[in-house]
């Protein structure tokens, strides 16, 4: 974690909409010890990144989906939401304040991480008088390191139906701990979560979707209330219809996972992350990774839009002016 210069800040009180709010300088915020985001965990998060050109412009990836799964949180959680014109705008501020962090085209790029937080005190579970937006920035190298080893997690479970695994819910996260960081103790990379109803269904690993490729046909699970609908996943299944794949959002059992000739995985912080091998009750199993992979394809085409090096025919890019 690098400390930057600016964060940006905006408050609404109960049953108004957010105003205009500001970029002040980076530092640490003050909270009644009432406040509904420490009593209940009344807050969501967002995250995004900032990448630069070879020319030294910066640009954003699709930061209006973003606001849009904001919204979509915030009104699960009974909070109001900035308008994805003022989420985005705050992302502007917020970047354009830092921009120097922004690092060189292929050295990494500025991670945005913005927050929904019931602020004002609360101790009845209600929803909370006041809250606060915020973002700050944080310059992350490049993810890759190499393919991932998975563990597929058969007893914890990352979301229920009926919960709030499809959005960004900060209580969604800490409960994934025990079993990562097992998986790490044993030298895996992450864990790959199950359906909490049966079992027998693969899901999300820990912060990231997940992809199987078999043949020509790349399939992910289906958006069902326990998956997160991911932006980069979206992003991953329109540029892999424009290849002429065969792209599938369904219900995937364990067996066709293990059977899969190649696995990666996709978020704002992995990209798009080839899975060298998943370990079920025992068995491990591997896959292709390399040059010659779907994963990678679709990798340099969706970071080369990202980075301003391929053409963007769609209007998913944003510049920082």
């Amino acid at each position: 974690m690098v400390p930057t210069d600016y964060m940006y800040v905006m408050k609404s009180s109960e049953g108004e909409s957010f105003t205009q709010g500001n970029v002040t300088p980076f530092g640490n915020i003050e909270m009644s010890p009432y406040a509904g985001i420490l009593n209940y965990g009344q807050g969501l998060i967002e995250g995004l990144k900032a990448y630069r050109k070879e020319d030294g412009r910066v640009l954003l990836f699709r930061p209006e989906q973003n606001a849009q799964r904001l919204k979509i949180g915030a009104e699960r959680m009974c909070m109001p939401s900035p308008s994805v014109e003022q989420f985005v705008e705050a992302v502007k501020q917020t970047v354009r304040a830092n921009k120097h962090w922004v690092p060189p085209q292929g050295k990494g790029s500025l991670y945005v991480r913005p927050l929904l937080i019931g602020s004002g005190p609360v101790l009845g579970l209600c929803p909370a008088p006041e809250y606060t937006f915020l973002m700050y920035v944080c310059p992350v190298g490049n993810y890759h390191k190499g393919p991932l080893n998975l563990v597929v997690e058969d007893k914890l479970h990352r979301a229920t139906p009926g919960g709030t695994g499809d959005i960004k819910a900060i209580t969604n996260y800490s409960p994934v701990c025990k079993a990562l960081t097992e998986a790490r103790a044993k030298g895996f990379s992450d864990v790959l979560f199950l359906d909490a109803v049966t079992k027998k269904y693969i899901e999300e690993v820990s912060t990231c979707n997940i992809f199987i490729v078999k043949d020509d046909v790349i399939s992910t699970p289906a958006i069902v209330g326990t998956i997160l609908p991911g932006i980069t996943r979206k992003s991953i299944i329109e540029i892999a219809l424009d290849f002429g794949y065969q792209v599938e959002e369904r219900t995937i059992p364990v067996e066709d996972l293990l059977e899969a000739d190649e696995v990666f995985c996709s978020g704002t912080v992995v990209v798009i992350s080839p899975v060298g091998s998943i370990t079920y009750q025992d068995k491990r199993v591997e896959y292709k990774t390399g040059a010659e992979t779907v994963s990678q394809k679709l990798y340099v085409m969706l970071t080369g839009i990202q980075t301003g090096r391929v053409e963007d025919k769609r209007g998913w890019t944003v510049e920082v002016v």
